[in-house]
């Protein structure tokens, strides 16, 4: 019994590691096109709206896409990336 769950734990660790190395790729794919194309963006400043909820507790995505459309979150806190299919990224500060 205990082999069986010491090798889904192995199972899991496994899949989360391959989980982090491909964001990391991504994350490092978005940097390197952004800069080839004379933009800079700190990516530790701006976050994808997924990983804003994350950080600041907020239940869904809806509520910071409302947020945007109401002008809670100001426009020039907000950036778009067209060549990522449109990816938004939005400075990663608390909004109200």
């Amino acid at each position: 019994m205990k082999a069986i769950k010491t090798s889904r734990k192995e199972e899991l660790r496994q899949q989360v590691d391959a989980l982090l190395k491909s964001s990391k790729e991504v994350v490092d794919e978005a940097k390197k096109y952004i800069v080839a194309n004379g933009g800079t963006v700190d990516l530790d400043e701006y976050i994808t709206l997924k990983r804003y909820c994350q950080r600041f507790d907020i239940p869904n995505i809806q509520t910071v896409t409302n947020w945007i459309s109401r002008g809670v979150i100001p426009p020039e806190n907000i950036k778009v990336i067209e060549e990522l299919n449109g990816l938004k990224l939005i400075k990663a500060v608390p909004y109200k």
